[in-house]
């Protein structure tokens, strides 16, 4: 199976070929992201360490999505939009609700947490359980809120 950098590079090949602009500009900043990040830790990036890359900057859009929502850009929300759904080609599937559920209870008997101040416990039982998975942090933490009755 091809690194993701290199299947990042055959897309970016592609999509100058068909001429797609904003796929072209996403893939672009994707691959200067997974470069400066490679040149920061001195060594090419293995496949986690991209997909670290592509979580950090999915979120990111998400971030000014709901800050450019609140300010009424739609043209830029629909910019970030957009390019949320060419980074996510490169992500493992989503984790569904009733997984990082049981994924949560679990942790909570586990860690035998019982109030909201034990939600940090609860929290680093849970990430590992959902490795592999494309888990919205947001989610988690309103999952082990409700939980915990916070």
């Amino acid at each position: 199976m091809p690194l993701l950098r290199d299947q990042v590079n055959s897309d970016i090949t592609a999509a100058m070929k068909v001429k797609d602009a904003p796929r072209l500009s996403a893939l672009r900043m994707l691959k200067a992201a997974i470069i400066n990040k490679g040149v920061e830790k001195g060594h090419d990036l293995d496949d986690a360490e991209v997909l670290q890359v592509v979580s950090s900057l999915v979120k990111q859009r998400r971030d000014s999505i709901e800050q450019f929502s609140k300010a009424g850009r739609t043209d830029l929300v629909d910019k970030e939009t957009a390019e949320i759904g060419v980074l996510e080609h490169y992500l493992p599937p989503a984790a569904s609700a009733e997984e990082i559920d049981a994924a949560v209870t679990a942790a909570i008997a586990e860690t035998g947490a019982s109030s909201p101040k034990d939600m940090g416990k609860v929290m680093k039982a849970v990430m590992p359980r959902l490795a592999g998975k494309n888990a919205d942090g947001r989610a988690v933490n309103e999952t082990v809120r409700r939980k915990l009755g916070a």
